[in-house]
């Protein structure tokens, strides 16, 4: 039998959720497919390259007849860390021009649905690599995701977490990214326990932190507090209802062509 194939990102607000897959109990059983940015395995999902892959929600919206893992995901309450605008001290709501890490398709819709929402009306938007100072050159806001994200110095740039935004704006959580496959590939991909490897990679936190404390420099209590605390990789019906929200203001503002009804596999 073809030995199934998965795909995530590398960032460390995923690594509870490929730990397993890995270094644990599912580690040869599965081919893992790794990439800095979340949206690569959207791609890879898209262009039938892979059975299943953690892919940012707002793709599943833009991609025909795919199911949802349940019960698994990378969200947040009313915090995140790891997604941000940053400017160089201005207020969002003064911001004409955002540049935008693309790597997260998620992130940048959940940004303009902010703003045009929120904040006013849309903004002028411009499509960067993630470096703070070449974005705030072009632009008076930046967003970054992921590792970047978490490591901005706030000393010298003004950080506004994205899940606070929303959260302080909608009373919801939000769900950046979940395990998603298509249809007709469901059956197999149900064999495949992601819940159980989420918790078996949380189990783990400890090694997961050692595997990135010298790349990212963060202080390890702050990292434990980011991957057990700040992170929730199990939906909760506060995030499931904004998630919802988040789609119906996608469809609203252009974002994606037609809000699809969310299919759960199983």
């Amino acid at each position: 039998m073809k030995q199934p194939r998965i795909s995530a990102s590398s960032y460390s607000n995923t690594a509870p959720l490929i730990w397993s897959f890995l270094y644990g109990s599912n580690r040869g059983r599965y081919e893992l497919v790794l990439d800095n940015a979340p949206a690569r395995s959207a791609e890879l999902l898209s262009q039938n390259r892979v059975d299943a892959a953690l892919i940012p929600i707002i793709e599943y919206q833009r991609n025909e007849n795919l199911c949802i893992v349940p019960d698994v995901c990378v969200g947040a309450i009313d915090r995140v860390d790891s997604v941000c605008l940053i400017t160089d001290g201005r207020s969002l709501e003064d911001v004409s021009s955002v540049a935008l890490d693309v790597s997260s398709r998620t992130s940048v819709s959940l940004t303009k649905i902010l703003f045009a929402e929120f904040m006013g009306g849309g903004r002028e938007y411009i499509d960067s690599r993630p470096d703070p100072e070449e974005m705030l050159r072009i632009a008076d806001c930046a967003l970054l995701i992921g590792d970047p994200a978490l490591t901005v110095d706030e000393s010298r740039f003004r950080k506004f977490d994205l899940a606070t935004e929303w959260n302080s704006r909608t009373g919801y959580g939000f769900i950046f990214a979940m395990w998603t496959c298509p249809e007709t590939g469901a059956e197999s991909v149900s064999r495949i326990d992601f819940a159980g490897a989420r918790d078996e990679g949380l189990a783990h936190v400890e090694e997961i932190i050692s595997n990135y404390e010298k790349e990212l420099r963060i202080d390890r209590e702050d990292f434990v507090r980011y991957l057990m605390q700040t992170i929730v990789y199990k939906p909760t019906e506060q995030m499931l209802s904004g998630m919802d929200l988040y789609l119906n203001l996608a469809s609203k503002h252009g974002l994606i062509k037609e809000r699809k009804t969310v299919k759960f596999l199983g």
